[in-house]
C-alpha cells in the first residue's frame, strides 16, 4: 500500500504539470512548489527555534487560526511557518502577519519530508482538521517531533476505519495527540486502538464568536439594502443559485446579496445570466442612488467580504451543499440569523447541530426552499431562529483555550 500511495503522489504531480497550462489553480500548484528546497534554504534560518501548522486551504486557515494566533502570542521566542495545499489558501493569506514565513507544502514523499523538516526542524506542529500526509507525518514521528491534529472529527465510513484501510490507520498513530470536535470521535479512534484523542471542539467556533463585534463596515452594501430585508447567500455554486433564482423572484421586497464561491469569469458570466439586471460590487462606484435602490440583486465579485456581510442579512443561505458539502455556516449562525442549505451537511457537525437547535434548515429542492423561507417571514419566529443560532455559537466556543492549556501543561515534553 505504500508503494501504491507514493505511485499515486507521483501521478498526482505529474498530472497537475500537464493541467497546469491550462488551468489556473494548477497552474499556481505547480509554480509554488517549483524549486521549494532552494527558495526556503535561502529563506528559512534552520538555527531558530519554529513551529509549524499547515492549513488545506483558507477555509481550515480561518478555523485554525485562533490557535495560531494564541500560539503567536504565547510562544515569543519561535518563528511560525505556515504552509498551505492549496492556492485558496496560500495566495490569499501569503502575507499575514501571524507568520514568519508561508510556503506551498511539497508533494508528500519520504524524500520531500525528510528535507523539509530538515530545514524547518520544528519545536512542535499543528495541522487542522483533515491534512493527513504520511510521510510528513512518518518524518515527524521518527525524530519525536510533537505532532496535533485540532478540530479532527471522524466517521465510520471513513478510509482510517474500513478492512482496506489499515496503512491509512497508521498515518493516525504517528499523531501525538488529536483534539477532535465530538465524543464520537473519540469513541471511534478508542474502536481502532488509538487513545491519544480528547474532545476539544471546533476551533471555528472561537474564531466567529467576535465577529458581530469586530463586524467591518461596508457603506456601499448599506446603501444598496436600504430599509429592504435581505437574504445574504455565500460561498454558492450554480445549483444554489438556480434555487436563489427561483425563490427570490417571488420576494420583491427584499433584497438578495450573492458571494458565490468561485469568482472566475465563466461563473460570473452564467451568475449575470441567471440575473441579466444583477449589481456587481466591483462597479458600486458607478451605480447612481436611484439604480441602486431599484435592484435587488449584488454579486460579491471578490474574496474576503462575507463574514462581515453576514451582518447585513435577516436570513442566510450557504452554499455548496448540492455538491461536496456545504460551507462554513457558523459565519452566518454568530450574528443571530437563520442559517439555510442544502441537503449534503451529514459531513458537517455543526450544520447537524444547527438542525437540531431549531437554528439550520436543510432544503432538498426549489419548492423545500420557498417553504421554509414563507416560514421564516413571521418575524417573531425569524427572531428566535435567530437567536437559537447565536446562542449555540456562544455555547460551542472555548477550543482554543483547551488546547493552549494541554499545550502548557506539556510544555516539558515539547
Amino acid at each position: 500500500m505504500r508503494l501504491l500511495y507514493s505511485v499515486g503522489i507521483f501521478l498526482y504531480g505529474l498530472l497537475l504539470r500537464i493541467l497546469a497550462p491550462f488551468h489556473a489553480k494548477a497552474r499556481l500548484m505547480v509554480a509554488g512548489r517549483k524549486d521549494w528546497y532552494s527558495r526556503m534554504k535561502q529563506t528559512v534560518d534552520s538555527t531558530q527555534k519554529h513551529i509549524w501548522f499547515h492549513f488545506a486551504s483558507l477555509g481550515e486557515f480561518e478555523q485554525g487560526r485562533p490557535v495560531l494566533e494564541a500560539v503567536k502570542n504565547n510562544y515569543l521566542n519561535y518563528k511560525i511557518i505556515v504552509t498551505f495545499y492549496s492556492p485558496s489558501g496560500y495566495e490569499i493569506r501569503k502575507n499575514t502577519n501571524l507568520a514568519d514565513y508561508v510556503f506551498y507544502l511539497p508533494y508528500d514523499t519520504a524524500k520531500n519530508a525528510q528535507l523539509f523538516v530538515d530545514l524547518i526542524r520544528p519545536s512542535f506542529v499543528i495541522f487542522t482538521k483533515y491534512e493527513y500526509w504520511y510521510y510528513y507525518f512518518e518524518e515527524l514521528h521518527k525524530r519525536s517531533i510533537p505532532l496535533f491534529l485540532i478540530s479532527a472529527i471522524f466517521r465510520p465510513e471513513q478510509i482510517f476505519f474500513q478492512a482496506y484501510g489499515t496503512f491509512f490507520l497508521k498515518i493516525l498513530s504517528y499523531v501525538t495527540y488529536f483534539f477532535v470536535q465530538n465524543e464520537e470521535s473519540v469513541r471511534l479512534l478508542k474502536e481502532f486502538g488509538i487513545r491519544h484523542a480528547g474532545l476539544a471542539g471546533d476551533t471555528r467556533f472561537d474564531r466567529v464568536v467576535d465577529l458581530p463585534k469586530n463586524k467591518k463596515m461596508i457603506p456601499e452594501i448599506a446603501q444598496f439594502i436600504g430599509d429592504n430585508p435581505t437574504l445574504v447567500a455565500g460561498s454558492t455554486w450554480p445549483e444554489d443559485e438556480q434555487m436563489l433564482q427561483e425563490l427570490i423572484q417571488h420576494y420583491p421586497g427584499y433584497k438578495l446579496i450573492l458571494a458565490p464561491h468561485e469568482i472566475d469569469g465563466p461563473h460570473l458570466e452564467a451568475i449575470l445570466k441567471l440575473w441579466p439586471t444583477a449589481l456587481q460590487f466591483s462597479k458600486m462606484a458607478a451605480y447612481n442612488n436611484a439604480i441602486l435602490a431599484e435592484s435587488q440583486i449584488l454579486v460579491i465579485d471578490n474574496i474576503g467580504m462575507l463574514s462581515s456581510l453576514y451582518g447585513y442579512g435577516q436570513m442566510a443561505y450557504i452554499g455548496g451543499g448540492f455538491g461536496s458539502g456545504i460551507h462554513n455556516t457558523l459565519e452566518a449562525a454568530t450574528y443571530g440569523i437563520p442559517v439555510l442549505f442544502g441537503p449534503n451537511f451529514k459531513k458537517f457537525q455543526e450544520a447537524k447541530d444547527l438542525i437540531q437547535h431549531g437554528a439550520g434548515f436543510s432544503v432538498a429542492n426549489s419548492q423545500g426552499l420557498r417553504k421554509v423561507f414563507a416560514d421564516l417571514q413571521d418575524r417573531s419566529h425569524c427572531q428566535e431562529v435567530g437567536q437559537a443560532a447565536r446562542q449555540y455559537v456562544l455555547q460551542k466556543a472555548g477550543a482554543t483555550a483547551i488546547i493552549m492549556k494541554y499545550l502548557k501543561n506539556n510544555s516539558a515534553k515539547i
